[in-house]
């Protein structure tokens, strides 16, 4: 189990970047979207990953569609926030993803904490990037760093893994040796690399199909899913100032008895 990282005092901008975070994501419109969406996703009883479960919006929709959720959220911020009121039954690690077991350093956004990222270029990336104009990542903070494959030998084989970590996804997916039935992972138009190497990471473990959802939309683009080629295509041709959204990756091989609705 990783151990707690040392937690830093909280200031003002930090408490003002929580509430406002609060306000976005437990909109009750858009909470009753998501628990409608993950229906169609999981069973009950499955076992999922909520890989940067930020304010805990989506380890609790999942946990309401009956699934056994493990979230893990590496900023002391989120973190505590996160102990003193998930249900108890969701599991908590204060841990970051990536390749291996270690320390890391995260570039923080005191007022837009959602933005924090282990991608340490995303600061000077972010110049570039539509609206990210008024982002400034003005700390930094030591967190600990566990694997998908390590988190796995802990809780067993999740039927869903969601990642949603800021540009750093494919460091996430190289901790994960074998194929998942399901994975979400953010995509950023502006950095569009990120997605593309996310998608071929996805391919080489596994036959995997793909689908996509824009932004805060909890319903997929297509009725149909895709082939590699295909959802690789789509996102190269996004515009920069596009916004972002998630591709998700359905494992083809031994889940004909598990077919995800396309709603």
């Amino acid at each position: 189990m990783p151990r707690p990282v040392m937690e830093a005092p909280m200031h003002l901008s930090s408490l003002w970047g929580l509430t406002r975070s609060l306000l976005i994501y437990y909109n009750p419109w858009r909470v009753y979207q998501m628990r409608r969406f993950y229906r169609g996703l999981v069973s009950p009883g499955d076992l999922v990953f909520d890989v940067g479960a930020h304010v805990g919006s989506r380890a609790r929709a999942l946990r309401a569609a009956g699934a056994r959720v493990v979230a893990f959220e590496p900023q002391p911020l989120f973190a505590r926030f996160l102990a003193a009121t998930l249900p108890r039954d969701i599991v908590l690690e204060q841990a970051a993803l990536g390749a291996q077991e270690a320390e890391a350093e995260m570039v923080v956004s005191s007022r837009h904490p959602t933005v924090s990222s282990l991608r340490g270029s995303l600061a000077q990336e972010a110049a570039a990037m539509p609206g990210f104009e008024h982002v400034r990542w003005d700390r930094r903070a030591r967190v600990q760093v566990t694997s998908l494959d390590a988190a796995i030998a802990r809780h067993g084989r999740p039927v869903l893994v969601k990642i949603d970590v800021e540009g750093f996804e494919p460091e996430v997916l190289s901790g994960l040796s074998a194929p998942v039935a399901l994975v979400s992972v953010e995509y950023l138009p502006s950095l569009p690399e990120v997605g593309l190497k996310s998608i071929i990471m996805l391919s080489a473990l596994g036959h995997y199909e793909f689908n996509a959802v824009a932004g805060e939309d909890r319903r997929f683009l297509w009725p149909d899913w895709r082939s590699e080629a295909e959802i690789r295509a789509w996102l190269a041709a996004l515009p920069p100032e596009g916004g972002s959204g998630d591709i998700y990756a359905r494992l083809v091989e031994g889940t004909a008895e598990r077919r995800i609705a396309a709603t």
